[in-house]
Protein backbone atom coordinates (compact mmCIF):
# COMPACT_ATOMS: atom_id res chain seq x y z
CA UNK A 1 0.00 0.00 0.00
CA UNK A 2 1.24 3.47 -0.91
CA UNK A 3 0.77 6.61 1.16
CA UNK A 4 -0.11 9.23 -1.43
CA UNK A 5 -0.05 12.99 -0.94
CA UNK A 6 -1.70 15.25 -3.51
CA UNK A 7 -0.65 18.91 -3.43
CA UNK A 8 -3.36 20.84 -5.26
CA UNK A 9 -3.28 24.30 -6.76
CA UNK A 10 -6.98 24.43 -5.87
CA UNK A 11 -9.53 22.13 -4.32
CA UNK A 12 -10.98 20.10 -7.22
CA UNK A 13 -14.21 21.34 -8.78
CA UNK A 14 -16.51 19.21 -11.00
CA UNK A 15 -17.12 22.17 -13.30
CA UNK A 16 -13.50 22.11 -14.52
CA UNK A 17 -11.65 19.54 -16.62
CA UNK A 18 -8.68 19.90 -14.27
CA UNK A 19 -10.86 19.11 -11.25
CA UNK A 20 -12.38 16.07 -12.92
CA UNK A 21 -8.92 14.90 -13.96
CA UNK A 22 -7.43 15.10 -10.47
CA UNK A 23 -10.45 13.27 -9.04
CA UNK A 24 -9.86 10.38 -11.45
CA UNK A 25 -6.29 10.11 -10.19
CA UNK A 26 -7.49 10.17 -6.58
CA UNK A 27 -10.05 7.44 -7.27
CA UNK A 28 -7.41 5.36 -9.05
CA UNK A 29 -5.21 5.37 -5.96
CA UNK A 30 -8.15 4.73 -3.62
CA UNK A 31 -9.45 1.86 -5.75
CA UNK A 32 -6.04 0.23 -5.45
CA UNK A 33 -6.23 0.34 -1.63
CA UNK A 34 -3.82 3.23 -1.15
CA UNK A 35 -3.97 5.83 1.61
CA UNK A 36 -4.60 9.30 0.19
CA UNK A 37 -4.17 12.82 1.59
CA UNK A 38 -5.17 15.90 -0.40
CA UNK A 39 -3.59 19.21 0.62
CA UNK A 40 -3.87 22.73 -0.78
CA UNK A 41 -3.06 26.31 0.13
CA UNK A 42 -6.34 27.48 -1.44
CA UNK A 43 -9.70 28.01 0.24
CA UNK A 44 -12.52 25.65 -0.66
CA UNK A 45 -15.49 27.02 -2.57
CA UNK A 46 -19.11 25.98 -2.67
CA UNK A 47 -18.38 24.39 -6.06
CA UNK A 48 -15.59 22.15 -4.73
CA UNK A 49 -16.00 18.38 -4.71
CA UNK A 50 -17.06 17.12 -1.28
CA UNK A 51 -13.89 15.18 -0.48
CA UNK A 52 -15.33 14.33 2.94
CA UNK A 53 -17.41 11.65 1.17
CA UNK A 54 -14.22 9.81 0.22
CA UNK A 55 -11.91 7.76 2.40
CA UNK A 56 -9.10 10.28 2.35
CA UNK A 57 -7.59 12.96 4.56
CA UNK A 58 -7.80 16.69 3.81
CA UNK A 59 -5.12 19.13 4.89
CA UNK A 60 -4.66 22.88 4.66
CA UNK A 61 -1.05 23.90 4.03
CA UNK A 62 0.80 27.23 3.88
CA UNK A 63 3.19 28.69 1.35
CA UNK A 64 6.69 29.68 2.46
CA UNK A 65 6.16 28.20 5.90
CA UNK A 66 8.16 25.52 7.70
CA UNK A 67 4.91 24.07 9.07
CA UNK A 68 4.78 22.10 5.80
CA UNK A 69 8.10 20.44 6.72
CA UNK A 70 6.59 19.18 9.96
CA UNK A 71 3.41 18.11 8.15
CA UNK A 72 5.12 16.05 5.46
CA UNK A 73 7.71 14.54 7.79
CA UNK A 74 4.88 13.29 10.00
CA UNK A 75 2.86 12.03 7.04
CA UNK A 76 5.86 10.24 5.48
CA UNK A 77 4.28 9.76 2.03
CA UNK A 78 5.68 7.21 -0.40
CA UNK A 79 4.18 9.07 -3.39
CA UNK A 80 3.69 12.83 -3.86
CA UNK A 81 1.53 14.11 -6.73
CA UNK A 82 2.01 17.75 -7.74
CA UNK A 83 -1.04 19.36 -9.33
CA UNK A 84 0.71 21.34 -12.09
CA UNK A 85 4.29 22.55 -12.02
CA UNK A 86 3.55 25.56 -9.81
CA UNK A 87 3.05 23.35 -6.76
CA UNK A 88 6.28 21.51 -7.52
CA UNK A 89 8.12 24.84 -7.59
CA UNK A 90 6.53 25.87 -4.31
CA UNK A 91 6.87 22.63 -2.34
CA UNK A 92 9.23 20.35 -4.30
CA UNK A 93 12.38 21.24 -2.40
CA UNK A 94 10.62 20.73 0.93
CA UNK A 95 9.37 17.32 -0.22
CA UNK A 96 12.90 16.37 -1.31
CA UNK A 97 14.36 17.37 2.07
CA UNK A 98 11.68 15.79 4.26
CA UNK A 99 10.50 12.80 2.19
CA UNK A 100 13.51 12.05 -0.04
CA UNK A 101 12.38 8.53 -0.97
CA UNK A 102 8.87 9.49 -2.05
CA UNK A 103 8.14 9.01 -5.74
CA UNK A 104 7.51 12.49 -7.17
CA UNK A 105 4.76 12.69 -9.82
CA UNK A 106 3.97 15.85 -11.75
CA UNK A 107 0.47 15.97 -13.22
CA UNK A 108 0.97 18.63 -15.88
CA UNK A 109 -2.83 18.81 -16.58
CA UNK A 110 -1.78 20.51 -19.80
CA UNK A 111 1.54 22.12 -20.59
CA UNK A 112 0.98 25.43 -18.83
CA UNK A 113 3.80 27.02 -20.80
CA UNK A 114 2.28 25.97 -24.12
CA UNK A 115 -1.08 27.48 -23.21
CA UNK A 116 0.54 30.69 -21.92
CA UNK A 117 2.75 31.19 -24.97
CA UNK A 118 -0.07 30.47 -27.39
CA UNK A 119 -2.24 33.04 -25.64
CA UNK A 120 0.54 35.65 -25.82
CA UNK A 121 1.15 34.99 -29.51
CA UNK A 122 -2.57 35.05 -30.30
CA UNK A 123 -2.92 38.41 -28.59
CA UNK A 124 -0.02 39.72 -30.66
CA UNK A 125 -1.48 38.17 -33.85
CA UNK A 126 1.54 35.89 -34.28
CA UNK A 127 1.59 32.23 -35.28
CA UNK A 128 2.79 29.62 -32.81
CA UNK A 129 6.24 28.12 -33.26
CA UNK A 130 8.25 25.71 -31.15
CA UNK A 131 11.13 28.21 -31.11
CA UNK A 132 8.86 30.88 -29.62
CA UNK A 133 7.69 28.41 -26.97
CA UNK A 134 11.25 27.42 -26.05
CA UNK A 135 12.37 31.03 -25.59
CA UNK A 136 9.88 31.81 -22.81
CA UNK A 137 10.93 31.69 -19.15
CA UNK A 138 7.73 29.85 -18.17
CA UNK A 139 8.72 27.02 -20.54
CA UNK A 140 12.12 26.68 -18.92
CA UNK A 141 10.50 26.61 -15.48
CA UNK A 142 8.01 23.93 -16.47
CA UNK A 143 10.60 21.73 -18.16
CA UNK A 144 12.87 22.05 -15.12
CA UNK A 145 9.98 20.84 -12.97
CA UNK A 146 9.49 17.84 -15.25
CA UNK A 147 13.16 16.91 -14.85
CA UNK A 148 12.99 17.25 -11.06
CA UNK A 149 10.16 14.73 -10.88
CA UNK A 150 10.31 10.97 -11.30
CA UNK A 151 7.25 10.77 -13.57
CA UNK A 152 5.37 13.51 -15.39
CA UNK A 153 1.85 12.76 -16.55
CA UNK A 154 1.20 14.24 -19.99
CA UNK A 155 -2.41 14.39 -21.04
CA UNK A 156 -2.05 15.05 -24.78
CA UNK A 157 -0.28 12.98 -27.44
CA UNK A 158 0.70 16.26 -29.12
CA UNK A 159 2.44 17.44 -25.94
CA UNK A 160 4.18 14.08 -25.58
CA UNK A 161 5.55 14.58 -29.08
CA UNK A 162 6.75 18.10 -28.22
CA UNK A 163 8.62 16.92 -25.13
CA UNK A 164 10.17 13.82 -26.67
CA UNK A 165 11.01 15.00 -30.18
CA UNK A 166 11.91 18.65 -29.63
CA UNK A 167 13.37 18.52 -26.12
CA UNK A 168 14.57 14.90 -26.20
CA UNK A 169 13.22 14.20 -22.71
CA UNK A 170 13.70 10.54 -21.93
CA UNK A 171 10.59 8.37 -22.17
CA UNK A 172 11.23 7.00 -18.67
CA UNK A 173 10.32 10.42 -17.23
CA UNK A 174 7.05 10.79 -19.16
CA UNK A 175 3.77 8.92 -19.08
CA UNK A 176 1.02 9.64 -21.59
CA UNK A 177 -2.07 9.63 -19.39
CA UNK A 178 -5.15 11.14 -21.05
CA UNK A 179 -8.58 11.55 -19.48
CA UNK A 180 -9.99 8.36 -17.98
CA UNK A 181 -13.59 7.62 -18.97
CA UNK A 182 -15.88 4.67 -18.26
CA UNK A 183 -16.55 2.58 -21.34
CA UNK A 184 -19.72 3.63 -23.18
CA UNK A 185 -22.10 0.77 -23.96
CA UNK A 186 -24.65 0.65 -26.77
CA UNK A 187 -27.41 0.54 -24.16
CA UNK A 188 -26.24 3.79 -22.59
CA UNK A 189 -26.01 5.53 -25.94
CA UNK A 190 -29.46 4.36 -26.98
CA UNK A 191 -30.92 5.70 -23.74
CA UNK A 192 -30.00 9.28 -24.65
CA UNK A 193 -32.50 11.55 -26.41
CA UNK A 194 -32.59 11.06 -30.18
CA UNK A 195 -31.65 13.58 -32.85
CA UNK A 196 -35.24 14.78 -33.14
CA UNK A 197 -35.67 15.03 -29.36
CA UNK A 198 -32.68 17.35 -29.06
CA UNK A 199 -32.56 21.01 -29.94
CA UNK A 200 -30.31 24.07 -29.75
CA UNK A 201 -26.57 24.53 -29.36
CA UNK A 202 -24.49 24.70 -26.21
CA UNK A 203 -21.06 26.09 -25.35
CA UNK A 204 -19.54 25.26 -21.99
CA UNK A 205 -16.43 26.40 -20.14
CA UNK A 206 -15.07 27.86 -16.92
CA UNK A 207 -14.96 31.67 -16.99
CA UNK A 208 -11.55 31.75 -15.26
CA UNK A 209 -10.01 30.07 -18.31
CA UNK A 210 -8.98 32.68 -20.90
CA UNK A 211 -9.46 30.42 -23.97
CA UNK A 212 -13.09 29.87 -22.94
CA UNK A 213 -13.82 33.58 -22.58
CA UNK A 214 -12.26 34.30 -25.95
CA UNK A 215 -14.32 31.49 -27.53
CA UNK A 216 -17.56 32.95 -26.14
CA UNK A 217 -16.68 36.42 -27.41
CA UNK A 218 -15.90 35.03 -30.87
CA UNK A 219 -19.20 33.15 -30.85
CA UNK A 220 -21.20 36.19 -29.87
CA UNK A 221 -19.61 38.68 -32.21
CA UNK A 222 -18.96 36.60 -35.32
CA UNK A 223 -20.00 32.93 -35.42
CA UNK A 224 -23.44 32.91 -33.82
CA UNK A 225 -24.94 35.59 -36.11
CA UNK A 226 -23.93 33.41 -39.09
CA UNK A 227 -25.60 30.34 -37.56
CA UNK A 228 -28.70 32.19 -36.41
CA UNK A 229 -29.25 33.59 -39.89
CA UNK A 230 -29.52 30.05 -41.29
CA UNK A 231 -31.30 28.53 -38.27
CA UNK A 232 -33.60 31.29 -36.96
CA UNK A 233 -35.42 28.92 -34.58
CA UNK A 234 -32.25 27.68 -32.88
CA UNK A 235 -30.75 29.08 -29.68
CA UNK A 236 -27.29 28.98 -28.10
CA UNK A 237 -26.90 28.36 -24.37
CA UNK A 238 -23.62 29.31 -22.68
CA UNK A 239 -22.81 27.34 -19.49
CA UNK A 240 -19.99 27.69 -16.98
CA UNK A 241 -18.99 29.06 -13.61
CA UNK A 242 -17.09 32.26 -12.77
CA UNK A 243 -18.13 34.19 -15.89
CA UNK A 244 -16.70 37.73 -16.01
CA UNK A 245 -19.16 40.62 -16.37
CA UNK A 246 -18.14 40.95 -20.00
CA UNK A 247 -19.69 37.54 -20.69
CA UNK A 248 -22.70 37.99 -18.39
CA UNK A 249 -23.66 41.10 -20.34
CA UNK A 250 -23.81 39.09 -23.56
CA UNK A 251 -27.08 37.48 -22.48
CA UNK A 252 -29.43 38.44 -25.34
CA UNK A 253 -32.56 36.24 -25.53
CA UNK A 254 -33.87 38.27 -28.47
CA UNK A 255 -30.78 37.09 -30.40
CA UNK A 256 -31.12 33.49 -29.20
CA UNK A 257 -27.95 33.92 -27.11
CA UNK A 258 -28.47 32.77 -23.50
CA UNK A 259 -25.76 33.08 -20.85
CA UNK A 260 -26.97 30.47 -18.37
CA UNK A 261 -24.05 30.24 -15.96
CA UNK A 262 -23.20 27.16 -13.90
CA UNK A 263 -25.04 23.93 -14.66
CA UNK A 264 -25.47 21.40 -11.87
CA UNK A 265 -26.73 18.73 -14.30
CA UNK A 266 -24.03 18.19 -16.90
CA UNK A 267 -25.65 15.10 -18.40
CA UNK A 268 -29.01 16.72 -19.14
CA UNK A 269 -27.29 19.86 -20.38
CA UNK A 270 -25.48 17.83 -23.04
CA UNK A 271 -28.08 15.19 -23.86
CA UNK A 272 -30.82 17.76 -24.47
CA UNK A 273 -28.59 19.77 -26.83
CA UNK A 274 -28.04 18.80 -30.44
CA UNK A 275 -24.59 20.30 -31.00
CA UNK A 276 -21.71 21.42 -28.74
CA UNK A 277 -19.69 24.43 -29.95
CA UNK A 278 -16.06 24.94 -28.85
CA UNK A 279 -14.39 27.63 -31.01
CA UNK A 280 -11.07 27.66 -29.14
CA UNK A 281 -8.36 29.83 -30.68
CA UNK A 282 -5.57 29.11 -28.19
CA UNK A 283 -4.93 26.69 -25.35
CA UNK A 284 -3.29 23.35 -24.66
CA UNK A 285 -3.97 19.86 -23.35
CA UNK A 286 -7.18 17.93 -23.93
CA UNK A 287 -10.59 19.57 -23.82
CA UNK A 288 -12.94 18.18 -21.19
CA UNK A 289 -15.91 19.80 -22.91
CA UNK A 290 -15.24 17.72 -26.03
CA UNK A 291 -14.92 14.55 -23.98
CA UNK A 292 -18.29 15.37 -22.39
CA UNK A 293 -19.78 15.83 -25.84
CA UNK A 294 -18.58 12.35 -26.77
CA UNK A 295 -19.81 10.85 -23.49
CA UNK A 296 -23.32 12.18 -23.95
CA UNK A 297 -23.70 11.66 -27.69
CA UNK A 298 -23.47 15.35 -28.59
CA UNK A 299 -21.37 16.08 -31.70
CA UNK A 300 -18.65 18.71 -31.32
CA UNK A 301 -17.79 21.58 -33.64
CA UNK A 302 -14.34 22.88 -32.78
CA UNK A 303 -10.99 24.17 -34.07
CA UNK A 304 -7.58 22.64 -34.69
CA UNK A 305 -6.54 23.74 -31.19
CA UNK A 306 -9.67 22.11 -29.79
CA UNK A 307 -9.14 18.77 -31.51
CA UNK A 308 -5.38 18.67 -30.90
CA UNK A 309 -4.35 15.32 -29.40
CA UNK A 310 -7.99 14.25 -28.97
CA UNK A 311 -8.74 11.55 -31.52
CA UNK A 312 -5.46 10.03 -32.66
CA UNK A 313 -5.98 8.41 -36.09
CA UNK A 314 -9.73 7.96 -35.49
CA UNK A 315 -12.35 10.15 -37.19
CA UNK A 316 -13.48 13.00 -34.94
CA UNK A 317 -17.02 13.18 -33.57
CA UNK A 318 -17.90 16.34 -35.45
CA UNK A 319 -16.23 18.95 -37.61
CA UNK A 320 -13.11 21.11 -37.31
CA UNK A 321 -12.46 24.59 -38.68
CA UNK A 322 -10.48 27.69 -37.72
CA UNK A 323 -12.49 29.94 -40.02
CA UNK A 324 -15.66 31.56 -38.65
CA UNK A 325 -17.69 31.06 -41.85
CA UNK A 326 -16.67 27.42 -42.19
CA UNK A 327 -17.22 26.86 -38.47
CA UNK A 328 -20.78 28.16 -38.74
CA UNK A 329 -21.41 26.10 -41.89
CA UNK A 330 -20.22 22.93 -40.12
CA UNK A 331 -22.49 23.68 -37.17
CA UNK A 332 -25.51 24.16 -39.43
CA UNK A 333 -24.74 20.98 -41.40
CA UNK A 334 -24.62 18.73 -38.34
CA UNK A 335 -27.62 20.46 -36.80
CA UNK A 336 -29.76 19.72 -39.86
CA UNK A 337 -28.46 16.27 -40.90
CA UNK A 338 -29.60 13.31 -38.81
CA UNK A 339 -27.30 11.03 -40.81
CA UNK A 340 -24.19 13.13 -40.13
CA UNK A 341 -25.26 13.55 -36.51
CA UNK A 342 -25.44 9.75 -36.06
CA UNK A 343 -22.03 9.22 -37.68
CA UNK A 344 -20.49 11.83 -35.35
CA UNK A 345 -22.12 10.17 -32.33
CA UNK A 346 -20.62 6.79 -33.21
CA UNK A 347 -17.21 8.33 -33.81
CA UNK A 348 -17.29 9.83 -30.32
CA UNK A 349 -18.17 6.50 -28.76
CA UNK A 350 -15.31 4.80 -30.63
CA UNK A 351 -12.81 7.47 -29.56
CA UNK A 352 -13.73 7.16 -25.89
CA UNK A 353 -13.73 3.38 -25.78
CA UNK A 354 -10.46 3.01 -27.67
CA UNK A 355 -8.38 5.95 -26.41
CA UNK A 356 -9.79 6.94 -23.01
CA UNK A 357 -10.76 3.63 -21.44
CA UNK A 358 -10.70 4.07 -17.66
CA UNK A 359 -9.70 0.52 -16.77
CA UNK A 360 -6.81 0.31 -19.25
CA UNK A 361 -5.39 3.74 -18.43
CA UNK A 362 -5.73 3.28 -14.65
CA UNK A 363 -3.86 -0.01 -14.85
CA UNK A 364 -1.09 1.58 -16.92
CA UNK A 365 -0.76 4.36 -14.38
CA UNK A 366 -0.58 2.13 -11.32
CA UNK A 367 1.93 -0.17 -13.02
CA UNK A 368 4.16 2.78 -13.94
CA UNK A 369 4.13 4.12 -10.37
CA UNK A 370 4.91 0.66 -9.00
CA UNK A 371 7.80 0.16 -11.43
CA UNK A 372 9.40 3.48 -10.48
CA UNK A 373 8.84 2.81 -6.77
CA UNK A 374 10.63 -0.53 -7.00
CA UNK A 375 13.53 0.89 -9.03
CA UNK A 376 13.72 4.42 -7.64
CA UNK A 377 17.47 4.58 -7.04
CA UNK A 378 18.31 3.36 -10.55
CA UNK A 379 15.58 5.52 -12.08
CA UNK A 380 16.99 8.67 -10.51
CA UNK A 381 20.59 7.76 -11.31
CA UNK A 382 19.72 7.82 -15.01
CA UNK A 383 18.18 11.31 -14.71
CA UNK A 384 21.34 13.41 -14.50
CA UNK A 385 19.65 16.68 -15.46
CA UNK A 386 17.11 16.12 -12.70
CA UNK A 387 19.84 15.64 -10.10
CA UNK A 388 21.62 18.72 -11.44
CA UNK A 389 18.47 20.81 -10.96
CA UNK A 390 18.17 19.53 -7.40
CA UNK A 391 21.65 20.86 -6.59
CA UNK A 392 21.62 23.63 -4.01
CA UNK A 393 23.20 26.20 -6.32
CA UNK A 394 20.18 25.91 -8.65
CA UNK A 395 17.44 25.93 -6.04
CA UNK A 396 16.39 29.54 -6.36
CA UNK A 397 12.82 28.80 -5.32
CA UNK A 398 14.08 27.20 -2.10
CA UNK A 399 16.08 30.20 -0.99
CA UNK A 400 13.40 32.66 -2.10
CA UNK A 401 10.87 30.72 0.00
CA UNK A 402 13.16 30.77 3.03
CA UNK A 403 13.70 34.51 2.61
CA UNK A 404 9.94 35.14 2.41
CA UNK A 405 9.36 33.00 5.50
CA UNK A 406 11.93 34.95 7.52
CA UNK A 407 10.50 38.25 6.28
CA UNK A 408 7.00 37.16 7.30
CA UNK A 409 8.19 36.24 10.77
CA UNK A 410 9.79 39.67 11.22
CA UNK A 411 6.54 41.36 10.22
CA UNK A 412 4.40 39.44 12.70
Amino acid sequence: MQKVLFIGVNWPEPSTAAGTRIMKLIHTFLNNKNEVTFASTAAESELSFDLNKLELTKASIKLNDSSFDIFIAGLAPTVVVYDRFLTEEQFGWRVTENAPNAVKILDTEDLHSLRTVRQKLFKNKQDFSVDAWLQEDVTKREIASIYRCDISLVISSFEMQLLKEHLKIDSSLLLHLPFMVDAISNEVFQSYPSFKERKDFICIGNGKHAPNVDAIIWLKTTIWPLIKKQLPEANLHIYGSYFPQQVVQMHKPNEGFYVEGFTADLENTFTNARINLAPLRFGAGLKGKLIDGMRFGTPNITTKIGVEGMAGALPFNGRVSDDAVAFAANAVLLYKSEEQFSIAQQNGKDILNQLYNLDAISERFINAVQTVTENLKKHRASNFIGSLLQHQTMQSSKFMSKWIEIKNLKNM
